[in-house]
């Protein structure tokens, strides 16, 4: 499988929208409204291979107002990116071009996402008051630029927490319809409590202890009986979901996340090349058992479990933008690919999960084909690579060679399993 042409730019998009150059270019935008740049720094980087580059940068910034000796300095923070936008430059919205055949570079100040129109209202606590007919206090608590942003909402009268979350107005109702139907079939999924059409979607609060919280913990003699209660959760999951759309599994798009894994890792490019074909040629042989409900994106993070150490229970599953028709499989290679690498995301939080790991690992393998599993959670690892980079100075470098190793030693396992099996 190639590389589409769009993503062979985007190393070069993400070295220039993260070097010096990137300084001039802010500048420029500035200057069109009046204002000066003072300091910047990138502060996250975003890379959707194949779907372009999206940089967020946290900048000082002086404006001269009229009747006043000295200019006003504050810190904002702006996007910019290569991906392709539904809205053409205007105001707030500034369009750059590149020499030579580069894509358009546009750029914008949080939180004037021009693919997010809900977004100025959720960020202002006022606004959004309005909004929802009540005084709440509003905390930003993620954001993806063009794609989406979760917000905390907490309302004093009566004391109550939800959750705000900000998608493209296009797909407001199919994410509020997949949470609708997923607590009416009895998955324990956060309430729908309003969904408008701009893209702001209020969601209840999900009760329960994070399931990465509990792996740091350490889960002990309790390791089955959590994995058993994550698989009725999948069980669970209703046959409606079989009529959306489907996704492609992380494993089905390696070649797009050994391109990513390549950009920020250079000097491993032939070895993420080298396990997306690997990848590839297991999947072609192994068997992914039927089409099911699927979650999508299963792993620690989105799920909550019952607290008390008696009750062994998931009592909300979050994220669900994902849900339709897949396979078992890749569920499963989710939540193993996704708790592989919490060792060298933070060696120090995580010390139980080899142990663990390896329970849940042959568990695993007596419900799937330990091909496809295998074979699967090295794409789930392999797509977690690039996302190891970092931006704020912290070390990152052992964690994504980490990543890269761990989805080798995935990818290994399968072919040994394969092997096993004689000619095929």
């Amino acid at each position: 499988m190639t590389v589409p042409v769009a993503a062979q730019h985007e190393p070069a998009d993400v070295a220039l929208l993260t070097g010096p150059e990137a300084g001039t270019m802010l500048a420029g935008a500035l200057d069109v409204e009046g204002s000066r740049l003072v300091a910047w720094q990138v502060h996250t980087v975003h890379h959707r291979p194949g779907a372009g580059v999206t940089v967020g940068y946290t900048v000082t910034v002086e404006r001269d107002l009229p009747g006043t000796p000295a200019p006003l300095r504050t810190e904002e923070y702006l996007c910019a990116t290569t991906a392709r936008l539904s809205h053409r430059a205007g105001p707030g919205l500034v369009r750059l071009e590149q020499a030579g055949d580069g894509p358009a570079i546009h750029l914008w100040r949080h939180p004037a996402d021009p693919e997010l129109p809900a977004l100025p209202v959720a960020c202002d606590a006022t606004a959004l008051s309005r909004r929802l007919g009540t005084p709440v206090t509003v905390e930003l608590l993620a954001y993806r630029p063009t794609r989406r942003a979760v917000l905390r909402v907490r309302r004093s009268e009566p004391d109550a927490t939800a959750y705000l979350k900000v998608v493209r107005p296009s797909g407001a109702r199919v994410f509020a319809d997949r949470h609708r139907m997923l607590t009416a079939a009895g998955v324990p999924a956060p309430q729908v409590l309003r969904a408008d059409d701009d893209g702001l979607v209020l969601l209840g609060e999900g009760r329960g202890i994070a399931l990465s919280n509990l792996l740091a913990r350490g889960l002990g003699r309790a390791a089955p009986a959590v994995l058993a209660a994550l698989l009725r959760t999948l069980d669970a999951l209703p046959a409606a979901a079989l009529d959306l759309p489907r996704r492609p599994a992380w494993s089905e798009r390696a070649h797009h996340y050994a391109h990513a894994a390549a950009t920020v890792l250079p000097e491993h490019a032939d070895r993420a090349r080298a396990l997306a074909d690997g990848i590839d040629d297991l999947l072609a042989v192994a068997d992914p058992g039927p089409v099911v409900p699927t979650h999508g994106d299963f792993y620690e993070a989105n799920v909550l479990m019952d607290p008390r150490e008696e009750v062994v229970a998931v009592t909300a599953l979050l994220d669900v933008d994902a849900v339709g028709p897949g396979h078992r499989v890749d569920d499963l290679a989710c939540l193993l690919g996704h708790v592989s690498v919490l060792p060298h995301l933070a060696p120090a939080t995580y010390p139980h999960v080899p142990d663990l790991l390896e329970g849940w690992t042959r568990a695993c393998e007596q419900l799937v084909d330990p091909v496809a599993l295998h074979a699967r959670c090295a794409g789930v690892v392999l797509s977690l690579v690039a996302g190891a980079r970092r931006s704020d100075g912290g070390e990152w470098l052992a964690d994504a060679e980490g990543r890269l190793a761990r989805a080798e030693a995935w990818l290994a396992r399968g072919r040994e399993l394969l092997a096993q099996r004689g000619p095929h």
